[in-house]
């Protein structure tokens, strides 16, 4: 049946926030749909804030609040249950949900285009016939429609298998259930029963089974309204594998006309920031030699911050105020009262390009720049004086060659406050986006192990100090996007979540033999979520020089790492991660990894009760260590 010129149409929108808002992509959205649907109905899964309901309400007609159970696919079937007689009031349905952004091109071409054509039921997009079955390693993925929106006509959604579909329903506990039970087998189901399909971009027109997915700058092309928003948080080395580049993608949308700054906002939320900074290519290389931003930094109202340990030390940062594109506030903490006078004689000499300047003495060394910082600075970070911060310090890395400490020094500072014209492109890149929160360069590499060690044994407390301080952005897997050594450049509003505790220097004392943390570096590692939580984005920075030399000593290492393992980079990090942890390459850990490599269901069935043994094995090893030193210890004063 085709769609009636003076049809009804009911749109059932499913939203899921782990806060209870509603992020303004959603808005957006429902905003653009309100000419072509008579009744919108969004279903919230889990919880909604009175805010995130005002905000709602004007782009809806009707809001349904339920458990987060099932998925949208439950979602969908509570709202059927809701909607119930009334359902046959419309003509058409559409069941869809946010995983996607939109309008991105105009819904309307589209809609009139599928209310001509003569079918029970339509989606936006579908998804090739497969095999085998790329969830399950087996049997056939079905040919189907895509889930994150069908519409179903009225013979199909009055007909007593629809009905039936819905009532038996099985429960759906994760999301590879939700593939499986549903997406996967309801165009099946349906056409099987005798009913037609249509889809608005056909993947047969299209290089891949999964345009959605793989070809959105030409779904984009063809007229379709929506982008999903997969391409932009999938594993990024899967889509490096089948060269989905999401800038690519994010500048095809903003060619269109959408407000990229939704997007941005959306993902800094909800995704990990280490992935949206790859999939997104969120790392400029800035010129240090010429001014090549459009937009005037001179004015962003811009508040320096340096920590001091020695005026030889800090002069050269203190020098580089003369080089930003308009007069500074400065404050130089230190912990050192004895440097004070000095500082205060070094900012009156080079105070030629600053508002106003202080030296502020912090009562404890503890936690050392960050501290001072985030506790000696906290009025001025929480006021609504300034648009930018700029954190620097002039320490060196602890327990590290000249050479390592000189590189790291020069890569900070180069990179966040090295030239005059520099600095005026980096600061231009916060005119130009209200949306950014922090800027840094990529942790380093040179001289650094910080490949697969950037958490060190921070994770575990840094998830809980992020669950303290009410960040639910969730954390990078391995090394997180951060300013590993404590030089940033961001706004005073990321660090709200930071502000929100009432740190003391005795919260930073350093606790390394309580085994505990060290809270400074702790922060450092939480920083891109802390912004993310405030719906900030960060990005990464390098001047050209450090972009070649970090770009090439990474390919190399990356080549000789690679060289015995097969495959693709997708499948070689698979493979590894398959064989887990490879310790000192002893004959134990080898067995190890053959058996979950080649007998994985064996050590799952297994590891309830090795787990536990093997603990307990090396808790015994370590003690047994720790006495044999402190047995050397004591043979070693006894022969002194």
């Amino acid at each position: 049946m085709v769609f009636p010129s003076d049809g009804r149409r009911l749109v059932v929108y499913v939203v899921y926030d782990r806060r209870g808002g509603v992020d303004d992509y959603v808005v957006h959205a429902l905003e653009g749909m309100r000419d072509r649907t008579t009744h919108i109905l969004a279903v919230i899964n889990g919880k909604l804030s009175d805010d995130a309901r005002r905000r709602l309400e004007p782009v809806t007609d009707e809001i349904l609040l339920r458990k987060n159970v099932g998925f949208d696919i439950w979602a969908h079937k509570d709202a059927l249950d809701h909607m119930g007689s009334r359902l046959a009031d419309f003509d058409e349905l559409v069941l869809t949900n946010d995983t996607w952004f939109g309008p991105v091109r105009p819904y309307g071409p589209v809609f009139d285009r599928m209310d001509a054509l003569d079918a029970d039921f339509w989606g936006m997009t579908d998804h090739a016939r497969e095999e085998p079955n790329p969830f399950t390693g087996e049997g056939v993925l079905p040919y189907h429609l895509q889930s994150f929106w069908i519409a179903v006509r009225r013979r199909m959604f009055t007909s007593e298998r629809w009905e039936r579909y819905w009532r038996d329903l099985p429960e759906m506990p994760s999301y590879f259930d939700a593939v499986l039970k549903h997406e996967t087998i309801f165009t099946e189901t349906f056409t099987e029963a005798g009913f037609t399909s249509a889809v608005a971009f056909a993947s047969a027109d299209y290089p891949t089974d999964h345009p959605a997915l793989f070809n959105p700058t030409l779904l984009i092309d063809d007229g379709c309204p929506l982008v999903k928003r997969r391409p932009f948080f999938h594993w990024p080395p899967f889509l490096d594998r089948h060269a989905v580049i999401g800038r690519a993608i994010l500048d095809k949308v903003a060619a269109h006309g959408y407000p990229t700054a939704l997007i941005f906002e959306n993902l800094a939320r909800t995704v990990p920031p280490k992935v949206i900074n790859t999939n997104l290519a969120m790392l400029d290389i800035l010129p240090r030699t010429v001014v090549t931003a459009s937009e005037d930094p001179s004015t962003l109202r811009v508040l320096v911050v340096i920590h001091a340990t020695g005026i030889a030390s800090v002069t050269p940062l203190v020098e580089r105020l003369s080089w930003f594109p308009a007069p500074v506030d400065v404050i130089v903490t230190t912990s050192d009262a004895g440097l004070a006078p000095a500082l205060d004689e070094l900012l009156s000499t080079h105070g030629q390009n600053v508002s106003a300047a202080e030296v502020r003495v912090v009562p404890s060394p503890n936690g050392r720049d960050m501290s001072a910082f985030l506790i000696g600075c906290r009025a001025e970070l929480l006021s609504d004086q300034y648009d930018v911060f700029v954190k620097l310090h002039d320490r060196l890395p602890v327990r590290r060659g000249r050479t390592v400490s000189e590189y790291f020094r020069r890569y900070m500072r180069d990179n966040l406050v090295g030239s005059p014209s520099y600095i005026a492109n980096l600061l231009a890149l916060f005119v130009r986006e209200p949306g950014l929160g922090a800027v840094f360069p990529p942790v380093i590499e040179t001289g650094y192990a910080t490949t697969g060690e950037g958490w060190s044994w921070y994770r575990g407390m840094g998830q809980d100090v992020a669950d303290d301080l009410g960040i639910r952005v969730p954390l990078d897997g391995i090394t997180p996007l951060s300013p590993l050594g404590g030089m940033w450049i961001g706004r005073p509003a990321g660090l709200r979540s930071y502000l929100s505790a009432d740190w003391t220097y005795d919260d930073f004392r350093d606790r390394s033999r309580e085994l505990v943390p060290d809270l400074q570096r702790l922060l450092e590692r939480l920083v891109s979520v802390a912004v993310g939580e405030q719906g900030l984005h960060v990005r990464t920075v390098l001047d050209a020089e450090h972009a070649s030399l970090t770009h090439l000593a990474i390919e190399y290492k990356i080549d000789q790492l690679a060289v015995n393992l097969p495959g693709y980079p997708i499948e070689q990090i698979q493979f590894l991660h398959r064989a887990g942890w490879m310790g000192t390459a002893g004959a134990v850990a080898f067995f190890r990894m053959y058996m979950k490599t080649n007998h994985n269901k064996v050590v799952q069935r297994l590891d309830p009760v090795m787990h536990p043994l093997g603990q307990g094995a090396r808790a015994v090893l370590r003690r047994v260590r720790a006495g044999a030193a402190a047995g050397r210890a004591l043979v070693k004063g006894v022969r002194r």
